[in-house]
């Protein structure tokens, strides 16, 4: 099985450049346009949204110990101020900040592993890249994501979620088991315990299989898609876990 790969910070820019401005170009025509798979979400709230994600990354790189407090980046625009704009603004804002900074430079993160701008970099592109999903559904317009970039998501998720963060989910969380998650010739195992994720990217026996072309994979795995759209195999109720745990850490 070959290893999933990182791209380079100047595919993760290029990749972030192409979704905002996808989600630019479709947005205009109703903000108030539904999310189908994120009830009580319109395509305005995706905009905010990011837009916020956005500035809170910039803060995250301009304060040594990260945002304090909710002053510290901006969360939407003021009134009578176009969504479009305010997102433009916030957008050019943070690629401002990220190429002003070397990729291999020290930056506050949510991850004790991971310090530096090229988190933000791979973060943020694999970020927009799930709102312009979120846009485009609301227009029945959907895209694929990049293959490369899809799969290096899948490797983010389960990594940077599901591993790292799986404390989120409690002392007892549900399932036993591993589940392989497979696109390709690229294979991941978790194997879910009471209190752990444990992530591995070798080829071994599993319980369950969830597996897919990239794109739909990714956005599976994201609570985007339904059951439908990858292939389950084995245990139903390692399953049936496996996606309430990611519920939790991508929410």
């Amino acid at each position: 099985m070959a290893a999933p790969t990182t791209l380079s910070s100047d595919d993760y820019l290029a990749a972030l450049r192409s979704d905002a401005a996808r989600m630019l170009e479709l947005a205009p025509d109703d903000l108030s346009a539904p999310v189908p798979a994120c009830p009580g979400w319109t395509v305005g709230d995706a905009l905010v949204h990011t837009g916020s994600v956005y500035s809170h990354k910039v803060a995250c790189m301009r304060l040594p110990e990260g945002p304090s407090s909710e002053a510290d980046w901006d969360h939407g625009p003021v009134e009578r101020q176009d969504t479009g704009q305010w997102f433009q603004e916030r957008f050019d804002e943070l690629v401002a900040e990220l190429t002003s900074r070397e990729p291999d430079a020290s930056s506050y993160t949510w991850h004790d592993d991971h310090r530096t701008v090229a988190f933000w970099y791979r973060r943020m592109a694999q970020e927009t890249a799930v709102h312009r999903i979120d846009v485009e559904s609301a227009f029945d317009a959907v895209t694929p994501v990049d293959h490369e970039l899809a799969v290096d998501g899948i490797d983010e998720v389960l990594d940077w979620f599901l591993a790292y963060q799986n404390e989120d989910v409690g002392p007892d969380g549900p399932g036993r088991g591993t589940v392989a998650v497979r696109t390709g010739d690229h294979m991941w195992r978790t194997t879910l315990t009471a209190d752990e994720a444990q992530l591995s990217r070798e080829p071994g026996p599993a319980d369950a299989v969830v597996s897919g072309e990239p794109s739909e994979l990714l956005l599976w795995l994201w609570g985007r898609r339904p059951d439908t759209a990858v292939t389950l195999e084995g245990d139903k109720d390692l399953l049936r876990a496996f996606r309430d745990r990611l519920r939790v850490v991508t929410q």
